[in-house]
This record gives structure tokens, sequence and C-alpha cells, in this order.
């Protein structure tokens, strides 16, 4: 014998009319908020590749260091001298040795040329004054303290060559 509105295999139906329509828009539903949260994750993941891309881009450029605009002539020896050749530099730097006996040999004893190491050890408070925050950093300035050349880090010798031999810089 079976019930009223249960077929033999024991589940129940309904008769109600649209009862299979609402289902049917159920799973539509359901599918479309589906597709949409995929869609909203992809994009999300997308996203994220494009910034980590331009994040990437960035860091390759490597660090910059701040090297000053001016020097007070003051500051150093012979500030009467056409041009200031300076080395900043510390006791621990193997780099800043070899660029100091690069700068002795090139200027040598040039007449209109002031050549001054200034070692962080012995004169921390001109590091500190001009925002040097690496060594080596060799700096070149007219007779006004205008820092004409600078390099950070150990300067190329043909480079420096070029900026050592030549004539002092006009003011």
């Amino acid at each position: 014998m079976t019930q009223r509105g249960l077929p033999p295999t024991g589940r129940a139906t309904d008769d109600r009319p649209g009862w299979s329509e609402r289902r049917g828009a159920d799973r539509l539903r359901d599918v479309l908020s589906f597709v949409v949260a995929a869609v909203i994750v992809i994009a999300g993941i997308g996203i994220a590749a494009v910034i980590r891309r331009r994040d990437t881009g960035r860091m390759a450029q490597g660090p910059r260091w701040s090297v000053p605009a001016q020097l007070e002539r003051r500051d150093f020896a012979d500030p009467d001298a056409e041009r200031l050749v300076v080395v900043f530099s510390s006791d621990t730097c193997d780099a800043c040795a070899k660029t100091w006996t690069q700068v002795n040999e090139l200027v040598g004893a040039a007449a209109d040329t002031a050549v001054e190491r200034v070692s962080y050890q012995d004169r921390g408070d001109l590091h500190d004054r001009y925002g040097i925050d690496a060594v080596p950093t060799l700096l070149v300035a007219d007779r006004e303290g205008v820092v004409q050349r600078s390099f950070v880090g150990p300067p190329d010798a043909t480079e420096l060559v070029e900026v050592l031999a030549g004539p002092a810089p006009s003011a």
C-alpha cells in the first residue's frame, strides 16, 4: 500500500505547480554564484601578480645613496685650492684604501688640487654632516664647494682618470 504523494521508491514529490521551475532557478542561482566567486578569485590573483611584478622591478634598481651637492670648503684642508677631491672612507674598508691609493697616484702633488681622505673613525662628524651613507664616496668639488662629480663605491678607473687628470672645474 502506498501513501498519497509517495511513489513506490519512498521519496516525496510535490504536485504543486511551478515546483520544478523553482528548483531549476535555485540551481541556476547557485551556479551563477559559483561562477562570480571564481571570477573574483581569478581577478584577485591577477592583480596580486601585477603588483608583485612591479615591486620586483623596483627592487632591481638597487639602493640609492645620498651625495651632497655642496661642500663647505673650510671643513677641509686647503680651502683656497681650485679643486677639492675628498674620499669619504672607513678604516675597515678595503675598497676605500684602494680608492685612496688610486686618487693619490692620479692627482699626485697637483698645485691646483687639494686631496683629503675623511675616515669615518676620525671624522664621523663630517660623514654625518654631509649625509654620507656609503663608503667609499669620492667627491670632486670646485673652488666654491659645488660638487662637480661624485662616485659612490669603487670608481671606474677610466672615469677617475678623466676626472682627476683633467683641468680643475671652474666655478
